[in-house]
């Protein structure tokens, strides 16, 4: 069910959003137990000053251009370990594939319900019978 929204530099290869894309579907499928072809991704590319973020660095982090922002939605209720579980597993992969600074990679998760999807025709698959 989830959504995934990828945002990077106009400046990020083909390869590098491949990458991503395969890393975020690879940990939803193996942590949080997404079904088998549950992808649905929205790449968005950026101009420099369309990503913005602290120069400074925020909460230990200092930042590159190499910035990556990954936005997930999802059916709520996973647990607090099955999350952080997603983190490590998509930061980790994008930096062993693709050498990107583990720092430069900022997710987001998004919750709703059964209720507030629909695959195609108007219809919720989901919902309540």
């Amino acid at each position: 069910m989830p959504l995934v929204r990828i945002d990077v530099n106009k400046k990020a290869s083909s390869e590098l959003i491949r990458a991503v894309g395969q890393a975020v579907y690879g940990a939803m499928i193996e942590i949080a137990g997404v079904p088998l072809h549950d992808k649905f991704q929205i790449v968005t590319r950026h101009e420099a000053d369309e990503l913005i973020y602290p120069a400074e660095g925020y909460l230990g982090a200092a930042y590159s251009e190499q910035m990556i922002f990954i936005q997930v939605i999802w059916l709520g209720g996973r647990s607090v370990e099955t999350k952080q579980g997603f983190y490590a597993r998509v930061v980790d992969e994008i930096h062993k594939s693709q050498n990107i600074r583990k720092e430069d990679i900022v997710i987001v998760l998004l919750e709703n319900g059964r209720e507030d999807w629909s695959f195609g025709n108007g219809l919720m698959q989901y919902g309540p019978k």
